[in-house]
């Protein structure tokens, strides 16, 4: 990740949904709670949409790179503002998809990548707008579980901690 001022790795939108299908809220700053999510996000009160899925991936919270937004809207003409993308938080400046495996921080709280978050038909029937499922496959953003609690918001740099042992496995429940 860059150190540089214009370019360096940082949150530049944070939103969440109260519950699965609600429409997404802009925050400044929120709380990110340890094998939870965000408070007051609807994965955090397992409520999201795949809540129930079989598949035991951590889901606190999903990243997706302002870039790709960019590149979605330049390549396919298709607008898709933060927050529509359905993921809670919106970076620039950092290559997302190799943080899969590894430990990263924002603010106080930090994070391990756990997975891709390749976009769904759930995302296309949302938004409306056919061919976003498309434009984003592969830059879809990434899952992260919550290693460590804290506030984090817009602004806040971006910063790699460590490879993570084991990230890129399902979260074991105690």
């Amino acid at each position: 990740m860059s150190d540089q001022p214009s370019d360096r790795p940082r949150v530049v939108a944070v939103h969440t949904a109260p519950e699965s299908g609600a429409p997404m809220e802009a925050a400044e700053t929120v709380e990110a709670v340890a094998d939870r999510g965000i408070r007051g996000d609807r994965y955090f009160a397992e409520t999201g949409t795949f809540s129930d899925s079989s598949r035991d991936v951590a889901r606190d919270v999903t990243f997706v790179e302002a870039e790709t937004l960019d590149a979605v809207e330049r390549d396919y003409g298709l607008v898709v503002a933060p927050g529509d993308h359905r993921r809670n938080v919106t970076t620039r400046g950092v290559g997302l998809n190799r943080l899969v495996g590894r430990r990263f921080a924002a603010g106080d709280a930090i994070f391990e990548g756990v997975e891709l978050c390749e976009p769904c038909s759930y995302l296309e029937r949302t938004l409306e707008r056919e061919g976003v499922r498309e434009a984003m496959v592969h830059r879809g953003g990434i899952r992260a579980r919550v290693v460590e609690g804290g506030s984090f918001g817009v602004n806040d740099a971006l910063r790699e901690v460590s490879a993570a042992c084991g990230a890129a496995r399902s979260r074991t429940v105690d």
